[in-house]
């Protein structure tokens, strides 16, 4: 059988708009990555025109 070897922790990815996050191993042994999103753009009220 192959022996299971020790999970490595990875640092904190972090770019411009993207932050990944190494999660814990699950019963089988896979280790998944948390990503979290900023937004892009800011969103405004909308606003009625004048009337001419």
């Amino acid at each position: 059988m192959s022996e299971k070897k020790p999970v490595q922790k990875v640092p904190e990815g972090q770019s411009r708009f993207v932050k990944t996050r190494q999660m814990e191993p699950n019963e089988k042994g896979f280790v998944g990555y948390e990503t979290v999103w900023d937004s892009f753009q800011k969103e405004v009220e909308y606003k009625t025109p004048k009337r001419p």
